[in-house]
């Protein structure tokens, strides 16, 4: 008997800009690549269009992508999506948030997120683990991924565990015990993309010098396979 392959539901909540996702793929392809040590089957609902699942049991894995958007806006979809991660956490499904994800997981749940007045977080950004739970195994040494946001997680809900941070971001990590796992930054996006997305709001929507700063820290490698790693070994444990 063969073993049942991981199924991964990618919740598509944002999509890169239209000149970089023919070179670099959409938020979903880019997530998928990053898993790809879990040797997972994907499949991907755009939820950002109102589609749903139908039911948290459709995967074992749930993974909310980033997005442009700001979780405290008033979009259609915001709400659902809420009312999904609250249903999944009931039904005992792991989750896994990145930037927006790691945001509207929070609010959710009871917690705060607002625009910080620290301003943007951009390029290439080190978290240092803290408070780590005994049960996702040993703490990496270090958790450097690429960062794209100015909203923080300001307030954490109530049972939730901040396992990274650093002066910029202090909630950089957060373990929900027996449901998710999720982080500020981005560890599905590649130097690649996060240059040319950096070079495109250069100017619009960023200002050449917040730009530049992101730039400036491309030449440092993050390390989010150790984060793929985490999840491919300790996901019964999240």
């Amino acid at each position: 008997m063969t073993a049942k392959t991981l199924t991964i539901g990618i919740l598509e909540t944002g999509r890169p800009p239209e000149a970089l996702a023919a070179e670099h793929g959409d938020y979903p392809a880019m997530v998928a690549r990053w898993l790809a040590p879990l040797e997972a089957g994907f499949r991907t609902h755009a939820v950002l269009d109102n589609a749903f699942p139908d039911s948290p049991d459709e995967c074992d894995l749930w993974v909310i992508t980033g997005s442009r958007f700001a979780v405290y806006e008033d979009h259609p979809w915001i709400a659902p999506l809420e009312d999904f991660i609250r249903t999944c956490r009931k039904a005992g499904r792991r989750m896994i948030g990145i930037c927006f994800g790691h945001q509207i997981i929070a609010q959710a749940l009871g917690g705060r997120v607002a625009k910080s007045d620290k301003g943007w977080g951009l390029g290439v950004h080190d978290y240092e683990p803290c408070d780590w739970p005994e049960a996702l195994g040993p703490a990496p040494r270090r958790i450097s991924l690429q960062a794209y946001h100015q909203d923080q997680v300001e307030e954490l809900p109530e049972g939730a565990r901040r396992i990274a941070r650093s002066d910029f971001c202090e909630n950089a990590a957060v373990w929900y015990p027996g449901f998710a796992l999720t982080v500020q930054g981005h560890p599905e996006f590649s130097r690649a993309y996060a240059s040319a997305l950096l070079q495109s709001r250069r100017g619009t929507g960023l200002t050449p010098q917040e730009a530049d700063r992101g730039l400036a820290t491309m030449d440092r490698r993050p390390n989010p396979e150790a984060l793929a790693e985490l999840i491919r070994t300790g996901l019964h444990r999240l």
